[in-house]
Parts: structure tokens; C-alpha cells; sequence
């Protein structure tokens, strides 16, 4: 579900970018509607660009989580935005007077993911990099904001590591998700495209990022991602593996269907209205401590108590309160659906995480 615009309400993913701390950002003339759907010889650590980043680790708003891994790969390194325990940050209470209005306080939340019969969620596809092909791109803003993987032999500046074969979200989005395990467990890299389309040789995309999985280093100010707000995806998707490995240990990302202009770090991008009393990307909002968990069981229960330590970052456009996931066939999502749909936005809390940046012209 990814809204992906420039200027007033546009979100794209661009690539140029090492961590989610240091999540990616575009730049501001593209005019996309926000969506209803929801090195060029391998994987090294030298291929995600921090052009203009900075360092972003913990943070007085939280402290650092045991750590995520997936497929054998250090997600981020503890003290990364992602990965932060807020359970005691303090609540914004300011927001909670302007903006919680906003944001549908009694509209349930809802799992967006599901399997691959139904073409719901986000796929994430796992392996070895590939032989780098290339990526060309449909929009104006494509080049300019995603990270530069030359080509060998001189052939251009954007050839990913990313197998032909890939998975391609269903919908309008068609994000690709490429963790390329390589520097497992402590160096994996991240591929993510936005709006990505086999041709030729290889891929097109609105934009494209690369993440250094090792680093907390932030893309530059303003640059867009695969999300609006400039971040990676695959970080806040809920993930099988961890479900039934029984704990999540980092944040969750969630969307909202009308945001500000305006983010808030990590995210470095907005795509949203000149209107303050509507949230900003990278709000984090915690799920509120009294709410009982004995109405939760499976599944349902892993999530609640990470919503309540990690909370929810606001990462891009789409339907209020939709919370992320990884697509996979084995989900059972009717009890998920049931339980987590008697949460409403009401239940949650905003975080005071730091300062509210105005998108850059």
C-alpha cells in the first residue's frame, strides 16, 4: 500500500540509502496517488550509498532491542530506529491533542498481509546475490534519488544483484524485496524497488534503494524509498519467521490514508498535505500498556506485545491503521483478523520520538 508522490501527496521509493535510521527519501515533483493495495559485482558492503547521510543510532526516545534477524541476517544493528524499545518514551502529548483526532482513533486495525493465492502482502525474496542487471527507469525522479550500483564495463549506474526471478508484490505497488544473505549473518545487504517490472535484461522502477544492513547511517534529507516516508520496507513487515519463533523485536509499519508534509526522523520524506493537525511520516505511535492481553492468544498476542514495546512507525500512504506483512503460505489469517481488528486507533498513543522536519522543497 504505498502512496508514492513528490511535493503534495507523492511517495516513491528511491534508492540511496544504508539503514532505516538513515531510511531513503525522493525528491518532490512526482504526482502519484496514493496506492489502495495495498556493486555491480555482488552483494558487498560497499554497495549501499550514504550520499549526504547521517549517523542515526539509539536515541533518548528508546533504548536498543536484543536485535532482528531473518533468514539468517542481522537485521540493522540493535540500537537502529527500527529496532528501539519505546515501552518507557515519553507520549507526545501535543500530538495526542492534535493530531490523534486525525487519524481514525475508532477505526480496528488490520493485518495486510496474507498468502500468494490470495496475492496479498508483501513477498520478500531470499538468497545469494545474482549476477547485477539492470535497472532503468520510468520516472523522472528514479535516477536522481536511487543508489548507484555501476554497471561493469561502463554500462550504466544502476545494475542490482537482484535474480530475475524475484517476487513481485501484486497490486499497484509491485515492490521487490531482495535480501541478498551474502555477509550473513553481520553484512546482508537490502534491494528494494518501487513499481518494478521485468524488461529485458532486467528491471524497471519508479526508484530504487539499497540498504546496508550493518549501518545506522540515514539517506539524505527529503529522498524518498520504497515508502513515502523514505524508509525500508522489509524492516517493520511482520515476518513468519518471527511469529513462530514466538517474539518480534522491532517495530511494525503501519499507513495512513491522509498525512502531513512533513516527517519526522528516521523517515526523511513526506507526501502529504500543508495540514498540522495530520500525523507525519516516521510518527511512531505504542500501543497503550493497559490494554488486557488476555483477549489475545497465537499470533495475535506475539504482535500485540510488540506494538506495546516497540509500537508502529507511520511509513507510508494507504488505508488507515493497515499494519504491514510479509505474503507467505502458511499465515492463518482468520484469528488474526478477528483479534487484532478489536484494536482501534484509539488504543494507541504517539511517541515523542524528535522534532517535525517540513518536507524540503
Amino acid at each position: 500500500m504505498t502512496g508514492i508522490s513528490k511535493g503534495i501527496g507523492a511517495t516513491v521509493v528511491v534508492a540511496a540509502c544504508v539503514s532505516f535510521a538513515a531510511a531513503a527519501g525522493c525528491s518532490d515533483d512526482e504526482n502519484v496517488a496514493p496506492s489502495s493495495g495495498a556493486s555491480s559485482s555482488g552483494a558487498s558492503s560497499s554497495g549501499a550509498s550514504s550520499s549526504g547521510a547521517s549517523s542515526s543510532g539509539a536515541s533518548s526516545s528508546g533504548g536498543a532491542s536484543p536485535g532482528t534477524t531473518h533468514a539468517g541476517c542481522r537485521i540493522f544493528p540493535n540500537d537502529n530506529a527500527w529496532n528501539l524499545d519505546i515501552a518507557g518514551a515519553a507520549v507526545a502529548s501535543d500530538l495526542m491533542t492534535t493530531v490523534m483526532p486525525k487519524m481514525s482513533p475508532t477505526r480496528g486495525l488490520h493485518p495486510d498481509w496474507g498468502s500468494s493465492a490470495e496475492d496479498y502482502g508483501i513477498p520478500i525474496t531470499v538468497g545469494k546475490a545474482s549476477a547485477p542487471v539492470p535497472i532503468s527507469f520510468d520516472t523522472n525522479w528514479g535516477p536522481r534519488e536511487s543508489d548507484k550500483l555501476p554497471c561493469a564495463g561502463g554500462g550504466g549506474d544502476f545494475c542490482y544483484p537482484i535474480p530475475l526471478d524475484a517476487k513481485i508484490e501484486g497490486g499497484g505497488d509491485r515492490h521487490i524485496l531482495f535480501l541478498a544473505t551474502d555477509g550473513a549473518p553481520d553484512k546482508c545487504i537490502l534491494y528494494e524497488l518501487f513499481a518494478a517490472r521485468r524488461s529485458g535484461s532486467g528491471f524497471t522502477a519508479s526508484s530504487a534503494a539499497i540498504f546496508a544492513l550493518d549501518s545506522n547511517a540515514r539517506r539524505p534529507e527529503g529522498w524518498t524509498s520504497a515508502d513515502a516516508a523514505g524508509l525500508p520496507i522489509m524492516p517493520g513487515l511482520v515476518r513468519k519467521e518471527e511469529i513462530d519463533r514466538g517474539e518480534i523485536t522491532h517495530a511494525l509499519r503501519f499507513t495512513m490514508s491522509r498525512t502531513r508534509h512533513a516527517y519526522i526522523h528516521p523517515a526523511t520524506h513526506a507526501a502529504g498535505s500543508d495540514d498540522a493537525t495530520l500525523p507525519s511520516m516516521g510518527l511512531r505511535v505504542r500501543l497503550k500498556a493497559a490494554i488486557d492481553e488476555s483477549q489475545f492468544s497465537g499470533p495475535s498476542l506475539v504482535i500485540v506485545k510488540a506494538m506495546k514495546k516497540y509500537g508502529l512507525i507511520l511509513a507510508d500512504n494507504g488505508s488507515d491503521w493497515y499494519i504491514s506483512g510479509e505474503q507467505n503460505d502458511t499465515w492463518d489469517m482468520g484469528a488474526l483478523n478477528t483479534q487484532l481488528g478489536k484494536i482501534r486507533g484509539a488504543d494507541f498513543e504517539i511517541v515523542d520520538t524528535g522534532p517535525i522536519i517540513p518536507q524540503p522543497d
